[in-house]
């Protein structure tokens, strides 16, 4: 059991120590699906940052990259989703806890 709770934090750790990475997934989860979308939505993020962000998070199951002839749309899978949520969780610790330095 403990091996498995150190693999599922390992996973998501991984994932979140990764720049860009909550900021591009809460842009998707916003409803920004198209790359252009998804870049206007970040400051600073460049195109070749986004591009291997998006690749790593299609890889690792957390988002669908859905392409037609005509359009290419990035979606929220359920990693995705529950990471989320995680980060949500996060940052309510944040403003509790956390105070600013004055």
């Amino acid at each position: 059991m403990k091996k498995n709770i150190s693999n599922g934090f390992e996973i998501v750790e991984n994932l979140i120590k990764l720049r860009w990475v909550p900021e591009i997934l809460e842009s998707i989860d916003y409803g920004n699906q198209r790359y252009s979308e998804i870049k206007r939505s970040i400051d600073g993020i460049s195109h070749t940052e986004l591009n291997r962000k998006l690749i790593i998070l299609i890889r690792k199951g957390t988002i669908l990259k859905e392409e037609d002839l005509q359009s290419t749309s990035y979606y929220l899978l359920e990693f995705g989703k529950e990471l989320i949520h995680i980060f949500g969780h996060l940052e309510e610790l944040q403003e509790k806890y956390l105070k600013p330095f004055v």
